[in-house]
């Protein structure tokens, strides 16, 4: 897929939760940059741990499992193998690539992803979730999630709950070393995989720290987080396919362009 290391000499930030920028990080050194980690997200179980393990222990009331995210994934199966195994009969259903793969390595393979669009507008359009009408649905997801998903399916007859199986925090991180590579033209893009993180990376950078982020070309997955950077001033927002090939295949095509 990567030829003639299209990011040679670029230092590319990559803002994922530590325990999951290697794939990306690997794949920025294939194309031969430099894969500068810079997490601005951090994964904690969650709060009410005594809930969820009670929703787990009566699965069996379910049709349905959707699980919003990787994190939802890894979180989720976790405690659901240490009780018991998902019911045979449950529908799973993933929101992205990311998710449905995350559920592959745990075994799971028959899941419903959308095709095209990888978010909750997408698994709307699905055929399978057009009539709704006597389904029970569990949504596994983090603490405070996106509400879209879960009423459009309510509003077309299903019974929901939510399984809370984890909550984002922003880490505790000193920008100070990323301002000085900033400072000595080390960087040259930046990636961001959701909404969130991107407010944390602006939070975290503080004021001068936000005057290079304006500068630089920030790479996204998603329209709604290109939108949510322009809000916030960033107008070198570019959108790429999904999936961290998405983002290389969006990096590259960027510095081919650039190099001409």
């Amino acid at each position: 897929m990567i030829r003639d290391l299209p990011l040679k000499g670029m230092g590319v930030v990559v803002t994922r939760p530590a325990h999951q920028a290697q794939p990306l990080a690997k794949l920025i050194g294939s194309a031969g940059g430099e894969a500068i980690l810079f997490p601005v997200l951090e994964i904690l179980d969650a709060a009410n741990l005594s809930q969820l393990n009670e929703l787990i222990a009566r699965l069996d009331e379910f049709d349905v499992a959707i699980f919003i995210s990787p994190n939802a994934v890894s979180k989720a199966i976790q405690l659901i193998r240490a009780r018991r195994q998902l019911p045979p009969q449950m529908v799973i259903a993933a929101i992205g690539k990311g998710s449905k793969n995350a559920l592959e390595r745990c075994g799971i393979t028959q899941v419903i992803v959308p095709e095209a669009q990888f978010d909750s507008e997408g698994l709307l359009a699905l055929p399978q979730f057009q009539n709704m009408h006597g389904r029970r649905v569990v949504i596994f997801r983090g603490e405070g999630g996106r509400e879209f998903l879960g009423e459009a399916l309510v509003s077309r007859g299903a019974t929901l709950e939510y399984a809370e199986c984890y909550r984002r925090a922003m880490p505790d991180t000193d920008a100070t070393p990323l301002l000085h590579r900033w400072a000595r033209g080390e960087i040259h893009a930046i990636t961001v995989t959701s909404s969130e993180s991107l407010h944390n990376l602006f939070e975290l950078l503080g004021q001068s720290g936000q005057q290079w982020l304006r500068k630089t070309p920030l790479f996204v997955p998603h329209e709604r987080i290109a939108e949510a950077a322009r809000g916030m001033g960033l107008v070198q927002a570019i959108v790429t396919p999904p999936g961290d090939e998405g983002l290389i295949t969006g990096l590259s095509e960027w510095a081919k362009h650039r190099k001409s």
